[in-house]
């Protein structure tokens, strides 16, 4: 029997499958999470990035106050009081800005989450001090999530490099002295059942003074692995009641992101953290440009990370 053959490739067409079916889109239900992408450079280099930050990537340039601030008036606009303010990168502490725009987010009622690698960036005096002086004035509305890729040293230093487990950990350990309210972000391996790997971290939790309780999903999120050659299946309108998905539950129905590109004249904001390198999915100017219309599930990373693998990354 002959190979079926297709009009197009996978993640081609915005409305049509390459099975010729209706595609799957996220209709806006009101903002949830904005998120703040601080650029792609990052102090390490880790071979699992979904964005490709490095040392030397600065394809997302480092944001400015003066970019954050019109869609912190935006939501003030629209009426939408407090929500949660996600920063993430890259590392966010080699940001400049970064206490200002942390100090800013704050004094304007939101709460914040902050993604860090806890590591040198985050350890230097002046963030130090910084992050003590925030911790004081809003630690009931900040929490500074830290990746570790595994709660094994091996592990997590296969995708970080040699020396990152240890450093990563006194890190949270200092996070934890200081009363910083702390949540770990993690990975489930492939061949590893969630409640070992949750057992697993809150062990290393514990054991680095840390008051976290592992089943709390929001205290330690597990993200399911994304593989870059990865052929997941394309998400139809029919999906929705063959998995028990609900469209509302993905991550692009209550977030964006904002980023700057290198060259760019100001910051635009994109359909999701996952993916800033699709012009489809850079959605607009403004929150309200960036809402108007749904997001068409058109990229492989919205199979195999948002509706097969169930992960979000607001809490």
């Amino acid at each position: 029997m002959a190979d079926t053959i297709f009009p197009h490739p996978k993640f081609t067409d915005p409305f049509i499958t390459a099975r010729g079916e209706t595609r799957a889109s996220v209709d806006w239900r009101g903002l949830k999470t904005l998120w703040l992408n601080t650029g792609t450079l990052c102090n390490i280099e880790c071979a699992n990035c979904y964005i490709l930050s490095s040392p030397t990537n600065d394809r997302l340039v480092y944001l400015k106050l003066a970019d954050v601030t019109p869609f912190l008036d935006e939501i003030d606009a629209l009426g939408m009081g407090a929500r949660e303010i996600g920063i993430t990168g890259g590392e966010p502490f080699m940001c400049p800005e970064i206490l200002q725009i942390m100090e800013t987010v704050l004094v304007r009622g939101h709460r914040l989450l902050l993604l860090t690698n806890a590591m040198r960036p985050m350890m230097r005096p002046r963030i130090q001090a910084g992050l003590q002086d925030l911790q004081a004035r809003f630690g009931d509305r900040m929490t500074l999530r830290v990746s570790l890729d595994s709660h094994d040293e091996t592990a997590h230093e296969r995708e970080r490099g040699q020396g990152a487990f240890a450093e990563a950990c006194r890190g949270l350990e200092w996070l934890g002295e200081c009363g910083v309210d702390v949540a770990i972000a993690g990975r489930q391996a492939l061949t590893e059942v969630e409640t070992e790997a949750r057992a697993a971290y809150g062990r290393l939790a514990k054991k680095l003074g840390l008051s976290l309780d592992p089943s709390n999903h929001a205290k330690l999120v597990l993200f399911p692995e994304m593989i870059a050659q990865d052929d997941p299946p394309e998400i139809t309108t029919a999906c929705w009641q063959i998995l028990s998905k609900n469209p509302a539950d993905i991550m692009c129905a209550t977030q964006r992101m904002v980023i700057r590109r290198k060259g760019a004249e100001r910051a635009t904001v994109a359909a999701c953290t996952l993916i800033v390198d699709d012009p489809a999915f850079e959605l607009g100017a403004t929150l309200a440009e960036a809402t108007a219309e749904p997001v068409r599930l058109n990229h492989a990373w919205c199979a195999s990370f948002c509706v097969l693998g169930g992960g979000s990354c607001s809490a």
